[in-house]
């Protein structure tokens, strides 16, 4: 790859030089799909320059494309007859966005966050009047996502505070077995007592562990936002709600969210630090009122716990007060909440840690450290915003059915659910594990809360309903295989019949068709959670026992499978937590693995962070800004034609590129999709941005639009638009294998493409001469910058995201 040319960037970026060159110029703008890729492979060239761009995310074109449209200038000039300009390929690569060096791999730890913040754009269509419905809507997922961040905080207090400072540290015979805790242990009869040994003063230690936790999460989601998601999008008019009529993903704020974000960290920052607050303070000012210690350390803990409950209702109230605005591009920032609200938490725990390291020689840790119940309380609220969350989502949909709807509009308190499950499983597993290793065998502590063992005991429960999904859809694809194996013979009825060859392409096939079976496989999975997660809150409040003691005296069947999933849903939880770390780190060091974990990022965070703050960064805030100042400011210059053309995933982008465009912009552009998931993934599970509605705006802005598939593809598929705009978008599906057999074009077995390899396809190349000739000379420019951005447009969804 040679060097990077700034020049292009700046002469277009600046707009100071606006020449046209001739009306036939033409530009082919590639966008990879999930995985990535290099630019010499996009344009089957080994030598290639960085247009613009940086490390991060950058345009390429051939070296001998440099100055293309340059050389199409003169070329017209000199002989107008015979010029007939071929389109220039340029690629956009952004694979870094989410597959760059290795600490990506931790963001596996955050993926209740990200699971969270999906749940947020899964609302369903809505009309005009249903606004305060959508902003219930997105309240109750920023209260769910609140929750998660409780739950990640209180879960590295149960291991640094209650297993580790409150029991082993003040059991002898625990302390004994790991010598670096000997110096918060209590001391031996008879000999001097150590000055960390008092409970108060170990806690307060301890908890620099979950408090450190609170900042990491607060700086990497600072840094990831200043690394990722501060590109502006194109300056354009405010909008008001009453004005917005273009489809959400057009919205002049919509993929600028700095506001809500540094809100939301703020808020679930002071949220983790006081939760720390709560784990040392209470237990301190508990101890205080029931031994009938000092009047002055008892009145101490009083105002503490005073304090905490209206920092407690300060964070409630930042987090539901405000959400997203998209209708114009929000630069200002709650200066007074972002700064103050961590300084005043980060303030009262450093108080707190005064006062519970106050000398109380008589304090000793017994049992479970007070406070264990706070997993059940928020096991309890994640249950009840998910039932909020699903009639909210239910009436929205009632309002506006669609069936092609993932889960009849249930799909966000469906994941939502997941989510906190995730966050469940993590927390059970870590506490597990860690308490395994401080005991060994030896039944020296207590161990995690009684919810806990609970909540990894109803475990192999479900994994025997995910396995009866598996055999059904086993059972589900061998019978589609043998309905597939009569419609490939049909497709090739001309070639001689080779029953393996046809086999293989049916199974292709059947094994692609599996996708639209996600809807139904996360609906179940995702009801049989909550259900199991409700009967182990129900067990463990009324029995205060694990489930095995709970079980003592009834009848053996009860008691063996209680005995046998307690043991068999410590050791899964357990080891669920030692693979999942075990595949970030194998993620770190081998690069192949990274490429799968950053698959996973390019579907789960190209939404912006709406719910969760802590998630990982949206790529796509800084990808689609990227995309629509290049296009913009090609058409702008050159007043050519302009084809963006997008696989997979790329293909979502391209569409929100183009969403982000001035309507006399957006005429210029065709748009070429192909393996896109827009309808199959995005218009069913995200219907308020990806919807029949919005879709069939976005083909009547666009000057053409053509998609392309395949039957054996398991991710891309029709866009499904209605009426005659369907035929209008979308290609036959694509015959693959190219060719059955051995022929005189294919000498050789025609590979099963799927997913990849769309270009190979002559189909390919047609349609996009098509598109670049319906992209004739004499199409209308850019209108001036002084003019309106854009017409009023049919209302499509205009509430906002909440």
């Amino acid at each position: 790859m040679e060097r990077p040319q700034e020049r292009t960037s700046t002469d277009e970026a600046s707009g100071s030089e606006q020449r046209p060159m001739t009306a036939d110029t033409a530009l082919e703008l590639l966008v990879h799909g999930v995985g990535g890729t290099t630019p010499e492979e996009m344009l089957n060239d080994p030598r290639t320059v960085r247009i613009t761009g940086d490390d991060t995310a950058a345009v390429f074109r051939r070296v001998d494309d440099t100055e293309a449209e340059e050389e199409a200038r003169k070329e017209a000039e000199e002989r107008p007859e015979e010029h007939r300009s071929k389109p220039v390929p340029e690629a956009y690569v952004w694979c870094n966005l989410t597959s760059g060096n290795g600490s990506r791999a931790l963001w596996l730890l955050l993926l209740p966050f990200m699971v969270v913040n999906l749940a947020h754009w899964m609302r369903p269509t809505v009309s005009d009047n249903r606004t305060r419905t959508v902003r219930l809507y997105g309240l109750l997922v920023r209260l769910a996502g609140l929750t998660l961040t409780v739950l990640l905080v209180a879960a590295a207090c149960e291991v640094a505070l209650d297993l580790t400072a409150w029991q082993c540290a003040g059991t002898r015979a625990c302390a004994q077995q790991h010598s670096w805790l000997g110096f918060l242990s209590p001391a031996d009869a008879g000999s001097e007592e150590r000055w960390w040994s008092q409970p108060g003063r170990r806690l307060a230690l301890a908890s620099l562990v979950p408090a450190a936790l609170t900042g990491l999460l607060w700086y990497l989601s600072h840094r990831t936002w200043s690394t990722y998601e501060s590109a502006q999008p194109m300056s354009r008019q405010d909008e008001s709600d009453e004005e917005s009529g273009r489809a959400g993903l057009g919205r002049p704020g919509f993929w600028y969210g700095r506001r809500l974000v540094a809100r939301l960290r703020a808020a679930h920052a002071a949220a983790g630090l006081l939760t720390v607050v709560a784990a040392v303070g209470t237990s301190a000012a508990r101890y205080d009122r029931d031994a009938g210690g000092p009047v002055a350390l008892e009145a101490l803990g009083r105002l503490l716990e005073a304090t905490l409950a209206v920092g407690a209702v300060v964070v409630l109230w930042v987090v539901c007060r405000r959400g997203r605005s998209e209708n114009r591009l929000d630069q200002h920032l709650d200066r007074s909440v972002v700064c103050w609200l961590p300084i005043g938490s980060l303030i009262l725990l450093a108080l707190t840690l005064v006062y519970a390291g106050w000398s109380r020689p008589e304090w000793q840790s017994e049992r479970r450290l007070p406070g264990d119940a706070i997993f059940g309380a928020i096991a309890l609220g994640q249950g009840l915003l998910v039932v909020a969350l699903g009639v909210v989502a239910h009436l929205l949909y009632r309002a506006h059915p669609d069936t092609r709807t993932a889960m009849r509009g249930l799909a966000g308190p469906a994941v939502a659910m997941l989510a906190c499950a995730l966050g469940g499983v993590m927390s059970g597993g870590v506490a597990q594990r860690v308490a395994d290793w401080l005991d060994g065998t030896g039944g020296t502590i207590k161990g995690p809360p009684v919810f806990l063992t609970w909540q990894a005991s109803v475990i192999p429960p479900l994994i025997v309903v995910l396995l009866g999904l598996i055999g059904w859809l086993a059972w589900r694809t061998m019978v589609l295989r043998r309905s597939e194996m009569a419609a490939v013979e049909r497709d090739y009825e001309e070639e001689p019949k080779d029953t393996a060859r046809t086999r293989r392409i049916a199974s292709t096939r059947a094994m692609a068709a599996l996708t639209d079976r996600a809807p139904l496989i996360v609906g179940i999975t995702s009801t049989v959670t909550l259900l199991l997660g409700a009967l182990a809150l129900v067990g463990a409040m009324t029995t205060d026992k694990v489930p095995g003691e709970a079980a003592h005296g009834a009848h053996a069947i009860v008691q063996g499978a209680a005995d046998t999933a307690q043991a068999l849903g410590s050791w899964l939880i357990g080891a669920g937590f030692i693979l999942f770390v075990a595949s970030g780190r194998r993620a770190y060091k081998d690069p192949s693995a990274r490429r799968t974990i950053g698959i996973l990022w390019d579907v789960g965070t190209f939404w912006p962070r709406a719910a969760h703050p802590f998630a990982p960064p949206c790529y796509a805030e800084r990808a689609v800004p990227d995309l629509t100042w290049r296009m913009a400011t090609w058409t702008s210059t050159t007043g050519g034609r302009l084809v963006i053309s997008g696989h997979s995933q790329g293909s979502v982008l391209a569409a929100a590129a183009a969403w982000q465009l001035k309507p006399s912009v957006r005429k210029r552009v065709a748009l070429l999709t192909y393996g896109s998931p827009l309808e199959r993934l995005y218009g069913r599970w995200f219907p308020a941005h990806f919807g029949p509605a919005a879709l069939s705006s976005l083909h009547r802005e666009v000057d053409c639009w053509r998609n392309l598939y395949r039957a054996t593809d398991p991710i891309g598929g029709p866009v499904r638009l209605p009426g005659d705009c369907g035929p209008q978008v979308d290609h036959e599906p694509l015959q693959d294998p190219l060719a059955y057999g051995r022929t005189q074009e294919h000498p050789l077995p025609a590979p099963i493409l799927g997913h990849s390899e769309y270009q190979a396809d002559p189909a390919f190349a047609r349609e996009r001469e098509k598109l670049l000739a319906r992209l004739r000379p004499g199409v209308p420019g850019p209108r001036p910058e002084s003019e309106s951005d854009g017409p009023h447009e049919p209302q499509l969804d205009p509430s906002p995201t909440g």
